[in-house]
């Protein structure tokens, strides 16, 4: 595992209505489709932390020895190094080998930021936002992704941008939102691709520009975003901020349908329907999305109504091989 043991990411509403999605040891979980919201550019990066943690707590917690790593970061602690202490904070926030402990953990994360470690600010600033081991303080909050973003760090300043954006924690401020998720989103964090994409759609914090829109949905999309996966098809479906070109955009619908995005899902139904970018009509193929859709809450009265008119047999097959996709997809779970 990297020494940095933590990045955390919260997110607060941004790009497509995502809430409470954290990226931690470098894994992006997926968001929920919604909108996109922003923050400010970063300050020289603080000096390295004085001291640094043993390699061999870090191979321990790699290992899964998560007690033997646990001793071994404690006696880097004591001599006052920092990441150390955002070691032993991890494995009491997640419970690894030890009782989950988020009181615990925010002390040791706590110290750790005293002693000036970038991802204990982050994962603080987290804990601070959420009301997790310590008082829900969203002001507390800010400070701390303020003084990681000052390091240069991309996702506190991607942190950072959206509490200006909410004016939560921050006074709200569009531009300095979108300056700061600007920086993320060109550091590669997808998320603030997706959300920076959202902004200049909507010309929030910044001029509207469907281009700059379609370019950084691309960019969010190519890192496997399912959520920009499904807004970049649809762009290219109707030729938002670039030239329609179906063949592209299919792929990435058929993509995100099948990894369980349901407007993908239903927007894939009507392709069948009508056979667009190359694919041939299938009504079959298409009520079996549509149900799918269906049930993950997408409503389409002029698609229920074609799905309805299929003959009894058809419309079985369809609803067969609608439960044997989501069994599937449950199956692998």
């Amino acid at each position: 595992m990297n020494k940095t043991v933590l990045a955390v990411l919260i997110v607060l509403g941004a790009g497509a209505g995502a809430a409470g999605v954290l990226v931690t040891t470098g894994e992006l979980q997926l968001p929920q489709l919604g909108q996109s919201e922003p923050v400010t550019a970063p300050a020289a990066k603080a000096p390295a932390p004085a001291a640094q943690a043993d390699d061999s707590a870090y191979q321990a917690f790699d290992q899964g020895q998560y007690l033997t790593a646990l001793s071994l970061a404690e006696s880097q602690a004591a001599l006052g190094d920092p990441q150390a202490h955002t070691l032993v904070a991890r494995i009491y926030e997640g419970g690894l080998g030890v009782a989950k402990d988020e009181i615990t953990a925010a002390r040791w994360y706590a110290r750790a930021v005293q002693l000036g470690d970038v991802p204990a600010m982050l994962a603080y600033g987290n804990m601070l936002a959420e009301g997790r081991g310590v008082g829900k303080d969203r002001v507390a909050a800010a400070e701390m992704y303020e003084k990681a973003a000052a390091t240069g760090d991309p996702l506190a300043n991607y942190n950072l941008g959206l509490l200006f954006l909410k004016g939560d924690g921050k006074p709200e401020n569009p531009y300095r939102a979108a300056k700061h998720i600007q920086y993320a989103a060109e550091k590669g964090i997808a998320q603030a691709q997706y959300d920076l994409a959202a902004l200049y759609q909507k010309g929030t914090g910044v001029d509207f520009d469907a281009l700059e829109a379609a370019q950084w949905m691309s960019k969010a999309a190519a890192q496997g975003l399912l959520a920009a996966q499904y807004d970049y098809s649809v762009m290219l479906l109707r030729g938002f901020g670039l030239k329609n070109d179906e063949n592209k955009a299919i792929p990435l619908l058929r993509t995100a349908a099948e990894k369980g995005v349901p407007g993908a899902q239903n927007r894939l139904a009507w392709v069948f329907h009508d056979g667009v970018g190359g694919i041939q009509k299938n009504a079959g193929e298409a009520a079996k999305w549509r149900l799918i859709a269906k049930a993950g809450g997408i409503a389409d009265e002029k698609l229920d109504l074609l799905v309805d008119a299929l003959p009894d047999s058809e419309k079985k097959a369809a609803q067969k091989a609608a439960q044997e996709w989501q069994d599937k997809r449950l199956s692998l779970r």
